[in-house]
């Protein structure tokens, strides 16, 4: 029974980070460099780079984000989630023109 709670919740772990992987990828991609170099944080095309292989190793490469390569590309979504989006967000970082709706 503990032994398919356990492999119930790596499942579910997984799927989680990958998903935040994925999103940090996402959201990197509809910022600008402009926004990147404002808020004083590597360029657009460094976090791109390191978010997209953190996504494409957690989905398909060996040991997903469980092993050495996806800790690593974990740590580097955390950070962009919890340090750099924060800074470029500062600094209406979006890709498309025109003005932005509402407050976010």
């Amino acid at each position: 029974m503990l032994v398919s709670q356990l492999n119930i919740f790596t499942f579910l772990l997984g799927w989680f980070l990958l998903g935040l992987a994925v999103f940090a990828f996402v959201d990197a991609l509809t910022r600008t460099d402009a926004a990147f170099r404002a808020a004083g944080k590597m360029n657009k095309l460094f976090w791109t780079l390191v978010l997209g292989i953190a996504a494409a190793w957690d989905a398909f490469g060996p040991g997903g984000p469980f092993g050495f390569v996806g800790i690593a590309g974990i740590i580097a979504s955390i950070v962009y989630v919890v340090d750099v989006r924060p800074a470029v967000r500062t600094y209406g970082g979006r890709g498309r023109s025109g003005p932005q709706r509402g407050p976010w």
